[in-house]
């Protein structure tokens, strides 16, 4: 018997431009053309002042893992053969926090202040995932 589906987002009005971003490979962030703020998740409204639709603006994709928790447990059958895996809050280089997976590494090498860069997993036609991995100095 096989795993179901891996669940996949649908786009909204709000998130269209996000996800057109992660299709062409590039993590994309709302700035609020009257204030300046950057903001994560998209929304209608900036966050900060209200402004009306914020534009989208390509972000460096970079930031740090400000906190994480390792996934033993699989949430549903069809992530049975991923456990265990790190989902982690990346701090971006531009401000806002984002939940995501961190791979590339082993689940002891992840660490909190850890460099991280992204990368995207395609779902679906329409929805690629952003995921980070670590940033290697060298």
């Amino acid at each position: 018997m096989s795993a179901p589906a891996k669940p996949v987002p649908q786009a909204t009005a709000e998130t269209e431009a996000y996800w057109e971003g992660c299709r062409g490979g590039e993590l994309r962030l709302q700035c609020c053309s009257d204030c300046g703020h950057v903001q994560f998740p998209p929304r209608r409204f900036c966050s900060r002042c209200l402004a009306a639709l914020p534009p989208f603006e390509r972000a460096s994709g970079r930031g740090r893992v400000r906190s994480f928790s390792v996934v033993r447990h699989p949430i549903s059958s069809a992530f049975a053969d991923e456990v265990p895996f790190v989902v982690a809050l990346i701090e971006l280089a531009e401000g806002p926090t984002m939940m995501a997976g961190i791979r590339g590494c082993a689940i002891e090498e992840v660490a909190i202040g850890m460099p991280v860069e992204v990368e995207f997993e395609e779902r679906s036609e329409a929805i690629h995932l952003p995921y980070f991995h670590p940033i290697r100095e060298s």
